[in-house]
């Protein structure tokens, strides 16, 4: 898998999809998803060929559509920022109108409260519907 140490650190590898590594951040207040393109050297979405650009927004928009509906979303915020880490990785946020950042961004707002292990297994159970999901055995964390 490839994924730049700092994703490492942050979050779990919850599962796979055709293009994309899906990762959970390590931040229980918000259901917090992160699709990485398994590709090398690749920082920006219009570096990736066509193909790969249309499989990353099918990708994008079925689990924008399918954390909405699991998680019962006032708003789904998306983002490739890459300013802190340079490998191409898209944010899909769930957000409610109650949340403690709302309605601001949620970067750098409070600090992490983690999952426990029994979460991280209950937020993935949650995206057992997804097209092409294929669910990790046991969420990967590399400081667990």
């Amino acid at each position: 898998m490839i994924l730049h140490p700092q994703l490492e650190k942050d979050c779990f590898v919850i599962g796979r999809l055709p293009l994309c590594a899906l990762l959970l951040l390590n931040d229980s207040q918000y259901p917090w998803f992160i699709l990485v393109p398994q590709r090398e050297g690749i920082t920006e979405i219009h570096q990736l060929t066509e193909v790969d650009q249309q499989q990353l927004m099918r990708e994008s928009c079925q689990l924008a559509a399918a954390i909405e509906s699991e998680f019962n979303a006032d708003k789904i915020n998306v983002a490739a920022l890459g300013n802190m880490v340079p490998q191409l990785h898209i944010h899909h946020i769930v957000r409610y109108k109650t949340d403690s950042a709302w309605p601001a961004p949620v970067w750098g707002k409070f600090p992490a409260v983690p999952y426990d292990a029994d979460a991280v297994a209950e937020v993935a159970a949650k995206l057992e519907g997804l097209q092409s999901f294929v669910r990790m055995e046991a969420p990967v964390f590399s400081n667990h």
